[in-house]
Protein backbone atom coordinates (compact mmCIF):
# COMPACT_ATOMS: atom_id res chain seq x y z
CA UNK A 1 0.00 0.00 0.00
CA UNK A 2 1.56 3.30 -0.82
CA UNK A 3 2.09 6.07 2.02
CA UNK A 4 -1.08 7.80 1.45
CA UNK A 5 -2.00 11.44 2.55
CA UNK A 6 -4.95 11.48 5.28
CA UNK A 7 -5.71 14.81 7.60
CA UNK A 8 -6.06 14.22 11.33
CA UNK A 9 -6.67 16.90 14.41
CA UNK A 10 -3.22 16.63 16.39
CA UNK A 11 -2.31 18.28 19.76
CA UNK A 12 1.09 19.33 20.45
CA UNK A 13 2.28 19.91 24.14
CA UNK A 14 4.85 22.73 24.28
CA UNK A 15 7.39 23.20 27.07
CA UNK A 16 5.34 25.70 29.36
CA UNK A 17 2.68 22.54 29.34
CA UNK A 18 0.36 24.31 27.43
CA UNK A 19 -1.34 22.33 24.35
CA UNK A 20 -2.43 23.73 20.95
CA UNK A 21 -4.65 21.57 18.86
CA UNK A 22 -4.44 21.84 14.31
CA UNK A 23 -5.89 19.48 11.59
CA UNK A 24 -2.65 18.43 10.18
CA UNK A 25 -1.89 16.11 7.04
CA UNK A 26 -0.45 12.58 8.71
CA UNK A 27 0.82 9.51 6.21
CA UNK A 28 -0.33 5.71 6.98
CA UNK A 29 3.85 5.80 7.97
CA UNK A 30 2.79 7.60 10.69
CA UNK A 31 0.62 5.57 12.44
CA UNK A 32 1.60 2.35 14.43
CA UNK A 33 2.58 -1.17 13.63
CA UNK A 34 -0.66 -3.63 13.63
CA UNK A 35 -2.90 -5.22 11.99
CA UNK A 36 -5.71 -3.90 10.42
CA UNK A 37 -6.10 -0.77 8.72
CA UNK A 38 -9.43 1.44 8.84
CA UNK A 39 -10.42 4.23 6.59
CA UNK A 40 -12.51 6.53 9.50
CA UNK A 41 -15.91 7.88 8.15
CA UNK A 42 -17.41 8.77 11.75
CA UNK A 43 -15.94 9.40 15.30
CA UNK A 44 -17.52 10.92 17.95
CA UNK A 45 -16.64 13.37 20.93
CA UNK A 46 -16.42 11.85 24.52
CA UNK A 47 -15.26 13.52 27.57
CA UNK A 48 -11.91 12.14 27.60
CA UNK A 49 -11.58 13.28 24.06
CA UNK A 50 -11.56 16.77 25.53
CA UNK A 51 -9.60 15.89 28.12
CA UNK A 52 -7.01 14.80 25.84
CA UNK A 53 -7.37 18.04 23.85
CA UNK A 54 -6.42 19.86 26.61
CA UNK A 55 -3.54 17.63 27.95
CA UNK A 56 -5.48 16.46 31.02
CA UNK A 57 -3.08 14.16 33.48
CA UNK A 58 -3.42 10.70 32.89
CA UNK A 59 -5.39 11.12 29.90
CA UNK A 60 -2.59 11.05 27.17
CA UNK A 61 1.06 10.58 27.82
CA UNK A 62 2.27 10.91 24.54
CA UNK A 63 2.46 14.02 22.47
CA UNK A 64 2.03 15.01 19.30
CA UNK A 65 -1.35 13.10 19.57
CA UNK A 66 -5.04 12.31 17.94
CA UNK A 67 -7.39 11.87 20.61
CA UNK A 68 -10.96 10.40 19.49
CA UNK A 69 -11.88 7.02 21.36
CA UNK A 70 -14.76 6.09 18.63
CA UNK A 71 -13.85 5.13 15.20
CA UNK A 72 -16.12 3.79 12.56
CA UNK A 73 -15.18 3.14 9.32
CA UNK A 74 -13.99 0.44 6.38
CA UNK A 75 -10.87 -2.29 6.47
CA UNK A 76 -8.23 -0.69 3.88
CA UNK A 77 -5.51 -3.38 4.70
CA UNK A 78 -5.26 -6.51 7.01
CA UNK A 79 -3.01 -9.23 7.97
CA UNK A 80 -5.48 -10.81 10.01
CA UNK A 81 -8.04 -13.86 8.29
CA UNK A 82 -10.80 -12.57 10.19
CA UNK A 83 -11.12 -9.20 8.32
CA UNK A 84 -10.64 -8.16 4.81
CA UNK A 85 -11.03 -5.03 2.74
CA UNK A 86 -14.18 -3.76 2.90
CA UNK A 87 -15.43 -4.86 5.99
CA UNK A 88 -17.75 -2.45 7.94
CA UNK A 89 -16.01 -2.33 11.47
CA UNK A 90 -16.61 -0.12 14.47
CA UNK A 91 -13.68 0.44 17.10
CA UNK A 92 -14.26 1.91 20.79
CA UNK A 93 -11.94 2.48 24.01
CA UNK A 94 -9.03 0.22 24.25
CA UNK A 95 -6.56 2.45 23.89
CA UNK A 96 -7.85 4.49 20.69
CA UNK A 97 -7.55 7.52 21.12
CA UNK A 98 -5.18 7.94 24.28
CA UNK A 99 -2.40 7.12 23.55
CA UNK A 100 -2.84 5.27 19.87
CA UNK A 101 -3.99 7.40 16.93
CA UNK A 102 -7.38 7.78 17.41
CA UNK A 103 -10.74 8.32 15.36
CA UNK A 104 -10.00 12.28 14.78
CA UNK A 105 -7.80 10.94 12.18
CA UNK A 106 -9.24 10.12 8.87
CA UNK A 107 -6.77 6.39 8.68
CA UNK A 108 -6.39 4.84 12.11
CA UNK A 109 -4.19 0.87 12.39
CA UNK A 110 -5.55 -1.04 15.38
CA UNK A 111 -4.88 -5.14 16.97
CA UNK A 112 -7.60 -7.35 15.21
CA UNK A 113 -8.98 -7.84 18.70
CA UNK A 114 -10.14 -3.69 19.32
CA UNK A 115 -12.39 -4.53 16.39
CA UNK A 116 -16.17 -5.36 16.33
CA UNK A 117 -18.21 -6.07 13.08
CA UNK A 118 -20.30 -3.37 12.52
CA UNK A 119 -24.14 -5.23 12.82
CA UNK A 120 -26.29 -5.28 10.00
CA UNK A 121 -29.31 -3.49 11.00
CA UNK A 122 -27.01 -0.16 11.90
CA UNK A 123 -25.58 2.19 9.75
CA UNK A 124 -21.67 3.20 10.50
CA UNK A 125 -23.12 6.62 11.26
CA UNK A 126 -25.86 5.13 13.70
CA UNK A 127 -22.91 3.40 15.41
CA UNK A 128 -21.54 6.64 16.59
CA UNK A 129 -24.59 8.02 17.51
CA UNK A 130 -24.10 5.35 20.07
CA UNK A 131 -20.29 5.58 20.19
CA UNK A 132 -18.06 5.01 23.51
CA UNK A 133 -20.85 6.66 25.69
CA UNK A 134 -23.50 5.00 24.32
CA UNK A 135 -21.71 1.69 25.04
CA UNK A 136 -21.38 3.09 28.49
CA UNK A 137 -24.80 3.38 29.22
CA UNK A 138 -25.79 0.20 27.71
CA UNK A 139 -23.31 -1.32 29.97
CA UNK A 140 -25.20 1.05 33.38
CA UNK A 141 -28.17 -0.57 31.84
CA UNK A 142 -27.61 -4.55 31.26
CA UNK A 143 -25.94 -4.04 34.72
CA UNK A 144 -29.32 -2.62 36.58
CA UNK A 145 -31.04 -5.60 34.72
CA UNK A 146 -28.40 -8.19 35.94
CA UNK A 147 -29.55 -7.19 39.32
CA UNK A 148 -33.18 -7.59 39.02
CA UNK A 149 -33.91 -3.86 38.42
CA UNK A 150 -37.08 -4.48 36.48
CA UNK A 151 -39.46 -1.37 34.28
CA UNK A 152 -41.57 -2.57 37.67
CA UNK A 153 -39.45 -2.10 40.30
CA UNK A 154 -39.44 1.77 41.01
CA UNK A 155 -38.18 4.75 39.28
CA UNK A 156 -34.38 5.48 37.95
CA UNK A 157 -32.24 8.14 38.20
CA UNK A 158 -29.92 9.36 35.90
CA UNK A 159 -27.13 12.13 36.96
CA UNK A 160 -25.59 14.18 34.47
CA UNK A 161 -28.53 12.92 31.67
CA UNK A 162 -27.86 16.28 28.92
CA UNK A 163 -24.46 14.43 28.61
CA UNK A 164 -23.49 11.67 26.50
CA UNK A 165 -23.97 8.86 28.60
CA UNK A 166 -26.30 10.59 30.19
CA UNK A 167 -28.61 11.39 27.56
CA UNK A 168 -28.48 7.81 25.63
CA UNK A 169 -28.89 6.21 29.37
CA UNK A 170 -32.29 8.25 29.52
CA UNK A 171 -33.64 7.72 25.94
CA UNK A 172 -32.94 3.78 26.19
CA UNK A 173 -34.38 3.52 29.59
CA UNK A 174 -37.62 5.30 28.61
CA UNK A 175 -37.22 2.96 25.21
CA UNK A 176 -37.08 -0.23 27.38
CA UNK A 177 -40.23 1.00 30.05
CA UNK A 178 -38.75 2.36 32.75
CA UNK A 179 -39.86 5.37 34.81
CA UNK A 180 -36.85 8.33 34.18
CA UNK A 181 -35.97 10.75 36.51
CA UNK A 182 -33.36 13.06 34.93
CA UNK A 183 -30.83 15.20 37.17
CA UNK A 184 -29.13 18.16 35.64
CA UNK A 185 -27.75 21.65 35.56
CA UNK A 186 -28.79 22.51 32.56
CA UNK A 187 -32.58 24.00 32.74
CA UNK A 188 -32.76 24.98 28.93
CA UNK A 189 -32.81 21.67 28.17
CA UNK A 190 -35.63 20.40 29.74
CA UNK A 191 -37.18 20.27 26.44
CA UNK A 192 -34.66 17.95 25.27
CA UNK A 193 -34.88 15.11 28.25
CA UNK A 194 -38.72 15.14 28.29
CA UNK A 195 -38.61 14.47 23.91
CA UNK A 196 -35.88 11.36 25.28
CA UNK A 197 -38.33 10.18 27.58
CA UNK A 198 -37.88 11.71 30.80
CA UNK A 199 -40.77 11.81 33.33
CA UNK A 200 -39.38 13.90 35.86
CA UNK A 201 -36.22 16.39 35.99
CA UNK A 202 -34.48 17.81 39.33
CA UNK A 203 -31.87 20.42 39.35
CA UNK A 204 -28.37 19.68 41.64
CA UNK A 205 -30.13 22.41 43.85
CA UNK A 206 -32.98 20.47 44.81
CA UNK A 207 -31.07 16.92 44.76
CA UNK A 208 -28.49 18.22 47.23
CA UNK A 209 -30.45 20.21 49.54
CA UNK A 210 -30.02 17.60 52.71
CA UNK A 211 -26.79 16.34 51.63
CA UNK A 212 -25.01 16.57 55.35
CA UNK A 213 -28.00 13.94 56.15
CA UNK A 214 -26.39 10.29 56.92
CA UNK A 215 -29.28 8.88 54.86
CA UNK A 216 -32.36 10.21 52.56
CA UNK A 217 -35.83 9.32 51.62
CA UNK A 218 -35.66 6.09 49.66
CA UNK A 219 -36.37 6.99 46.17
CA UNK A 220 -34.70 4.96 43.62
CA UNK A 221 -34.62 1.63 42.06
CA UNK A 222 -32.05 2.03 40.08
CA UNK A 223 -28.80 4.83 39.29
CA UNK A 224 -26.75 5.50 36.20
CA UNK A 225 -24.50 7.98 37.85
CA UNK A 226 -21.98 9.82 35.11
CA UNK A 227 -21.04 12.86 37.42
CA UNK A 228 -19.25 11.13 40.54
CA UNK A 229 -18.61 13.05 43.80
CA UNK A 230 -21.66 15.25 46.30
CA UNK A 231 -24.62 14.22 43.58
CA UNK A 232 -23.06 10.02 43.46
CA UNK A 233 -23.19 9.91 46.96
CA UNK A 234 -26.92 11.37 47.22
CA UNK A 235 -27.77 9.19 45.05
CA UNK A 236 -26.59 6.50 47.30
CA UNK A 237 -28.33 7.68 50.56
CA UNK A 238 -31.21 7.89 48.62
CA UNK A 239 -31.63 4.84 47.13
CA UNK A 240 -34.07 2.59 48.13
CA UNK A 241 -33.97 -1.16 49.78
CA UNK A 242 -31.58 -3.76 47.66
CA UNK A 243 -30.92 -0.57 45.09
CA UNK A 244 -28.59 -0.43 42.30
CA UNK A 245 -26.30 2.34 41.87
CA UNK A 246 -24.19 2.15 39.03
CA UNK A 247 -21.05 4.44 38.26
CA UNK A 248 -18.86 5.66 35.13
CA UNK A 249 -18.10 9.05 35.74
CA UNK A 250 -15.93 11.82 37.55
CA UNK A 251 -17.60 14.95 35.89
CA UNK A 252 -18.37 16.57 39.06
CA UNK A 253 -15.93 14.71 41.32
CA UNK A 254 -13.45 12.18 41.66
CA UNK A 255 -14.71 11.61 45.46
CA UNK A 256 -17.39 10.45 47.53
CA UNK A 257 -18.24 12.09 50.19
CA UNK A 258 -20.43 9.17 52.52
CA UNK A 259 -20.98 6.78 55.32
CA UNK A 260 -21.84 2.87 55.41
CA UNK A 261 -25.98 3.80 56.42
CA UNK A 262 -27.00 2.73 52.89
CA UNK A 263 -25.14 -0.25 52.21
CA UNK A 264 -25.61 -1.61 55.95
CA UNK A 265 -29.49 -0.17 56.14
CA UNK A 266 -31.04 -0.49 53.06
CA UNK A 267 -28.76 -3.21 50.96
CA UNK A 268 -27.94 -0.88 48.61
CA UNK A 269 -24.74 -1.79 45.63
CA UNK A 270 -22.62 0.23 43.85
CA UNK A 271 -21.16 -0.69 40.86
CA UNK A 272 -18.32 0.33 38.84
CA UNK A 273 -18.94 0.62 35.14
CA UNK A 274 -15.73 0.94 33.15
CA UNK A 275 -15.96 0.54 29.07
CA UNK A 276 -12.61 1.00 27.98
CA UNK A 277 -11.70 -2.81 28.30
CA UNK A 278 -14.64 -4.56 28.76
CA UNK A 279 -14.65 -7.95 27.36
CA UNK A 280 -15.63 -8.90 23.48
CA UNK A 281 -18.38 -10.90 24.82
CA UNK A 282 -19.66 -7.86 26.74
CA UNK A 283 -18.98 -5.65 23.54
CA UNK A 284 -21.09 -8.21 21.03
CA UNK A 285 -23.80 -8.39 23.62
CA UNK A 286 -24.32 -4.67 23.82
CA UNK A 287 -24.27 -3.98 19.79
CA UNK A 288 -26.33 -7.06 19.54
CA UNK A 289 -29.28 -5.02 21.79
CA UNK A 290 -28.51 -1.80 19.92
CA UNK A 291 -29.26 -3.33 16.45
CA UNK A 292 -32.72 -5.60 17.80
CA UNK A 293 -34.74 -4.27 20.26
CA UNK A 294 -32.69 -1.77 22.53
CA UNK A 295 -32.31 0.62 19.69
CA UNK A 296 -34.39 3.53 20.79
CA UNK A 297 -36.57 5.67 18.07
CA UNK A 298 -34.14 9.35 18.77
CA UNK A 299 -30.91 8.57 18.30
CA UNK A 300 -30.77 11.17 15.57
CA UNK A 301 -32.57 13.66 17.25
CA UNK A 302 -30.24 12.87 20.30
CA UNK A 303 -27.06 13.92 18.22
CA UNK A 304 -26.08 16.04 15.96
CA UNK A 305 -22.97 15.71 13.56
CA UNK A 306 -20.09 17.80 13.15
CA UNK A 307 -17.11 18.06 10.20
CA UNK A 308 -13.63 17.53 11.34
CA UNK A 309 -12.74 21.01 11.67
CA UNK A 310 -15.30 21.74 14.40
CA UNK A 311 -13.72 19.67 16.77
CA UNK A 312 -11.81 22.07 18.42
CA UNK A 313 -14.32 24.49 19.54
CA UNK A 314 -16.92 22.06 20.57
CA UNK A 315 -13.91 20.21 22.90
CA UNK A 316 -13.79 23.50 24.80
CA UNK A 317 -17.63 23.77 24.77
CA UNK A 318 -18.28 20.54 26.23
CA UNK A 319 -15.66 21.09 28.85
CA UNK A 320 -17.27 24.22 30.22
CA UNK A 321 -20.57 22.24 30.45
CA UNK A 322 -21.99 24.05 27.16
CA UNK A 323 -22.79 20.88 24.81
CA UNK A 324 -25.70 18.20 25.15
CA UNK A 325 -26.79 14.97 23.94
CA UNK A 326 -24.08 13.14 21.48
CA UNK A 327 -21.80 14.57 18.68
CA UNK A 328 -20.81 13.02 16.10
CA UNK A 329 -17.82 13.84 13.63
CA UNK A 330 -18.13 13.15 10.18
CA UNK A 331 -14.85 12.45 9.08
CA UNK A 332 -15.55 12.45 5.45
CA UNK A 333 -15.69 15.64 5.87
CA UNK A 334 -12.50 18.32 7.11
Amino acid sequence: MDDGLFAALVVRRHRDGSCTRAIEERRHSDLPAGEVLIRVYYSSLNYKDALSGIGAPGVSKVYPHTPGVDAAGVVVDSNVASYKAGDEVLCTGYDLGMNTPGGFGQFIRVPARWIVRKPPSLSLLETMQFGTAGYTAGLSVLTLQENSVARDSGNILVSGATGGVGSVAVHLLSHLGYQVTALTSKEYAADFLYELGAVAIETPQQFLADKEKLLLPARWAGVVDTVGGEILAAAIKSARMDGIVTCCGNAASHDLPLNVYPFILRGVRLIGIYSAESSMERRLTIWKKFSEEWKPPKMAALSRVIPLSAVSGEMDAMLAGKTHGRIVVDMQEV
